[in-house]
């Protein structure tokens, strides 16, 4: 037995528009599911020749989870004396949640063509909540190490 008619059960289906940008670097979609409370964001990197940095949030939060292929993330910590970077590494291989505070400078670059990053933040995105650096203020180096 079904409780609702057809009719019904139909008029309740949605579907939404969703965000979309592409530029040499990557094609990307947002708040793919816009009801939902904060935002999920994906991104489908096509080349490894680009780095994707820098910017932190005052109070956004990021869950950064690579679907596909690999990246190298780049974290820059607030010390007394500047900046502290750290790298992580995030990949479909080894299959890792990295959660971003806000207050931490972040980035990445992929480390394979066609890579994807699947993103969620915990609230809406805010232009007036986001700083932006450029690759380099920090004294970092991008390259990837040969291992």
């Amino acid at each position: 037995y079904f409780p609702h008619t057809l009719c019904e059960v139909y008029m309740s289906v949605k579907s939404f528009n969703v965000e979309y940008h592409e530029d040499d670097r990557a094609q990307r979609l947002f708040d793919v599911f816009p009801s939902l409370e904060g935002q999920i964001n994906i991104s489908h990197v096509n080349s490894t020749e680009h780095v994707v940095a820098w910017h932190q949030h005052e109070v956004q939060i990021d869950y950064w989870f690579c679907v596909k292929g690999s990246f190298k993330v780049g974290l820059a910590f607030p010390t007394d004396e500047g900046y502290r970077v750290k790298w992580e590494y995030l990949s479909d291989k080894f299959p890792k949640m990295l959660k971003i505070p806000a207050g931490v400078y972040h980035g990445y670059r992929a480390l394979e063509p066609n890579s994807i990053m699947l993103y969620y933040l915990n609230a809406k995105y805010d232009p007036n909540d986001v700083f932006f650096a450029k690759p380099g203020d920090f004294g970092e180096e991008w390259e990837t190490e040969i291992k």
